[in-house]
């Protein structure tokens, strides 16, 4: 079971062992993201995910300066419920709650169970009403599309796979050991964590589109507050490098989607921009997603 090297000897035993649980863990823990039809590795159910959401959001928000009331409050509240309205028909039943908090920090987050916050330093990127449905859009897609439990999943099989590396180059002398856990934790962060990571966030753009323009907020805001985060985010690093895509392509992803996020807005709004309660048919927001393969 094993083969002789020059500097030791090579087990293949841990590896045809990962292989075999590879092949079994994937094909035993398949669901399918809404609205995309993509195929998703995930091993906890909706419920431990969700108590792991809130137990984490009630941390975070001990932690930091919320924000409990005022107008900023107020509106960042109403653009949630109004885009976590217009997702209801792939709400696994979340219990949406909606958060503001006093930081200079230009972001915002989505935790499992439709646990939200905002950070006050991006409202003045948002810029309008528009723009903030543009990232609250996103953040409620992460939610939805599970992608917390998903890159659990991920992580848990880059530790096992670590693990089987490891046994399989244990025979060795240390400094090739060393070298090829060294080789593999480079190989496993760029070619598949981060590509993996990347993927989330294409994702959760597309299907946070989707959401606010069936919400009857103007999408062609999407790709102008993507700009306006370019400018801020100078020195970033390149995108095979980075967990997100780079802003250059996020708005070239918004572009190609923008004819088919106006044909949800058409069908679902009136022409005072408010929610019809039965929308006329729309494009296959599915056939979308597959055509820029997601």
């Amino acid at each position: 079971m094993s083969r002789g090297g020059g500097r030791g000897k090579f087990r293949w035993w841990p590896i045809a062992l990962f292989g075999v649980f590879l092949i079994y863990y994937y094909f035993s823990n398949q669901q399918e993201v809404p609205l995309t039809g993509r195929k998703q590795l995930v091993d906890i159910s909706q419920e431990q995910e969700m108590a792991l959401g809130l137990q984490s959001y009630r941390q975070i928000l001990s932690q930091s300066r919320v924000i409990s009331q005022g107008d900023v409050v107020d509106t960042v509240r109403a653009i949630g419920l109004r885009i976590a309205e217009a997702a209801a028909d792939v709400d696994p039943g979340f219990q949406w709650e909606f958060n503001v908090i006093n930081s200079e920090q230009a972001n915002a987050f989505a935790l499992p169970g439709g646990k939200v916050a905002v950070y006050s330093g991006i409202l003045g990127v948002a810029k309008n009403a528009d723009g903030l449905a543009t990232i609250m859009g996103h953040e409620i897609a992460h939610a939805i599309a599970r992608h917390g439990a998903e890159r659990l999943a991920y992580q848990k099989l880059v530790q096992i796979g670590s693990m089987a590396a490891s046994a399989a180059v244990g025979g060795m002398d240390i400094n090739t050991q060393r070298a090829v856990m060294g080789a593999l934790g480079v190989g496993s962060q760029y070619g598949v964590l981060l590509p993996f990571s990347r993927k989330h966030e294409t994702e959760a753009d597309y299907m946070g589109l989707v959401f606010l323009a069936r919400a009857c907020f103007d999408p062609i805001e999407a790709p102008r507050l993507w700009q306006r985060m370019g400018k801020l985010s100078k020195g970033a690093p390149e995108e095979f490098m980075s967990t997100h895509p780079s802003h250059e392509t996020r708005i070239r992803q918004f572009q190609e989607w923008m004819p088919m996020a106006l044909k949800i807005r058409e069908s679902y709004c009136d022409s005072r921009g408010n929610r019809v309660l039965s929308p006329t048919p729309g494009v296959n927001v599915r056939r979308e997603a597959e055509r820029v393969r997601m």
